[in-house]
């Protein structure tokens, strides 16, 4: 299937909403290279990872609008988001020439939401394992991989305590909307398939 006008304008509004992060994320003021990478990549991993999951309920029309199976647009936003989620703490620990940025710390309530991306970046994994390993946990992978929104969940909170970037008011507001659109499209989908069960029940 061919490349639809409506898919051409989704890879459009996709790469300008790349862009303006990026826009945005230039004004606030940097003497680093390497923290401004640290950043960019925080940005762009949470907004691929934040459109993999609100496309979710969307599969048919996605699919259509780009001429792909769904699953393969969903795979590619999924490795854009797990790279650039993953390449953030890693700049920082070869930078602080520590693994301990890793893990956890659960020292207070404060600190532990404050530093929400170290968990979040383990169920990312644990994710990413269980669409990998679905053929062996068919009964469990669905449950294992609906932890991305947790990910979302532990990463904006994370972003609004302590990102850098969250000082500019529009990057704010474009990730607080991001991560709502993924829940209503979590809630959207989970009803939908409410809706569907009961039809065939009536049946």
């Amino acid at each position: 299937m061919p490349l639809t006008r409506k898919g051409l304008f989704l890879i459009v509004a996709i790469i300008m909403l790349f862009i303006l992060s990026t826009g945005l994320t230039l004004l606030t003021p940097w003497d680093d290279p390497t923290k401004l990478f640290i950043r960019v990549f925080a940005l762009f991993g949470y907004l691929s990872l934040a459109l993999t999951t609100a496309i979710t309920p969307f599969l048919v029309g996605i699919g259509r609008a780009f001429g792909k199976s769904f699953i393969k647009i969903h795979h590619i936003f999924s490795i854009f988001g797990i790279i650039f989620t993953t390449l953030h703490p890693a700049l920082i620990a070869i930078r602080a020439l520590s693994a301990a940025i890793f893990v956890p710390r659960f020292d207070s309530w404060e600190i532990f939401w404050a530093l929400a991306g170290r968990p979040a970046f383990i169920f990312l994994y644990i994710a990413l394992a269980s669409a990998v390993f679905r053929r062996r946990t068919p009964k469990h992978w669905r449950l294992l991989h609906m932890l991305m929104y947790i990910v979302l969940f532990l990463g904006i909170v994370h972003a609004n305590l302590i990102g850098t970037d969250f000082q500019n008011i529009g990057i704010q507001i474009l990730f607080n909307l991001l991560f709502v659109t993924s829940l209503v499209t979590f809630i959207l989908k989970r009803y939908r398939n409410y809706v569907s069960r009961k039809r065939i029940r009536s049946m």
